[in-house]
């Protein structure tokens, strides 16, 4: 069984928000393979589905992003997921927009959700999946700016990165992580 988790926050207020990056990849493969977030439960909203004999849940957890660890926990331990079979997509400032990088460990790089994932899961060894949205170019609180939208000029990229990112978990169902990491951060 796998899961794999977007990180963001819940509620319309957030919706289109940078730091939703990883709740608009859950919804790009809710939209790809027809599903619905039917479960509520462990601070979270998922479904348990089967792709070719395997069960994978995907999981937004309804924490708001510094408290996400809260829901990913229990609902890997109530699942008995391993951890290797976790995957969590997140916003990420190093990263321009439009870019992705995949990890299979790390630190939480100051992101408050993943250090609330850490301390949850009890170890920095958990797929990722990095969603770049750049560093604001103007002088605006880091907290505005990962809760503001994505400008016009930005869309686009942004579009290619919940694409590529769908795509890289899509191909996770099927191949090890590490080579999916090797196809999609080359």
């Amino acid at each position: 069984m796998k899961c794999i988790v977007g990180l963001g926050n819940p509620g319309r207020k957030y919706k289109k928000t940078r730091h939703n990056i990883g709740f608009m990849v859950i919804d790009e493969l809710l939209s790809r393979y027809k599903w619905k977030l039917n479960k509520t439960k462990f601070n979270g909203n998922y479904t348990l589905e089967n792709v070719d004999g395997e069960k994978v849940i995907l999981l937004q957890p309804q924490t708001y992003m510094n408290l996400s660890g809260e829901a990913i926990g229990p609902l890997i331990d109530f699942y008995n997921i391993d951890v290797k079979d976790t995957l969590v997509i997140y916003d990420d400032l190093d990263l321009p927009t439009g870019k992705i990088r995949l990890r299979q460990k790390g630190g939480h790089g100051g992101h408050n959700g993943i250090r609330s994932t850490i301390d949850h899961l009890g170890t920095k060894e958990f797929n990722r999946i990095r969603i770049g949205i750049g560093r604001p170019t103007t002088p605006i609180p880091v907290v505005d700016y990962v809760l503001g939208k994505f400008p016009k000029h930005q869309q686009e990229d942004a579009s290619k990165s919940i694409n590529n990112a769908a795509d890289a978990c899509i191909a996770w169902m099927e191949k090890p992580f590490n080579e999916v990491m090797n196809e999609f951060n080359s």
